[in-house]
């Protein structure tokens, strides 16, 4: 899965960018670090969830955050189209 995150070039890094794109309707899906706070991501989830983008759950935000080359931890990431 954080291959996937890797290798995908345009993303949306944070919970607060990937509901902007979610908005918008940019993303193909969507991955929230199960180790985040749940009022961050949740909402992110629930408009996923009404759009019909698929979720993925990963263990934790520091591992997100490695996938897309940063040092510091990400509560959700999104794959633009």
């Amino acid at each position: 899965m954080y291959e996937r995150v890797k290798a995908h070039k345009k993303r949306t890094v944070g919970a607060s960018a990937t509901m902007r794109a979610l908005q918008k309707d940019e993303l193909t899906e969507v991955y929230v670090a199960d180790d985040a706070d749940s009022r961050v991501v949740q909402p992110v989830i629930v408009a996923c969830h009404n759009i019909g983008i698929p979720v993925s759950h990963v263990d934790s935000q520091s591992l997100l955050g490695k996938a897309c080359g940063l040092s510091v931890g990400a509560s959700a990431v999104g794959l633009i189209r």
